[in-house]
């Protein structure tokens, strides 16, 4: 997108503001998000998740 197709979006924002329900709900959907990608992090990917590769014939 060009910079004027955004800023006709951000006017448009500014006229009609999402709902305060839809703010909680887009940072609730960002935090939980956030949530799971730290844990991931701090304790890795769970062995038990991990697919496994099949051989082209069995």
């Amino acid at each position: 997108m060009n910079v004027l197709n955004w800023l006709v979006r951000a006017k448009r924002w500014a006229q009609n503001p999402p709902s305060e329900g839809q703010v909680k709900l887009v940072f609730g959907v960002v935090a939980i998000c956030l949530a799971l990608a730290g844990y991931e992090y701090l304790f890795g990917w769970p062995e038990w998740l991990t697919p496994d590769r099949l051989s082209a014939k069995p």
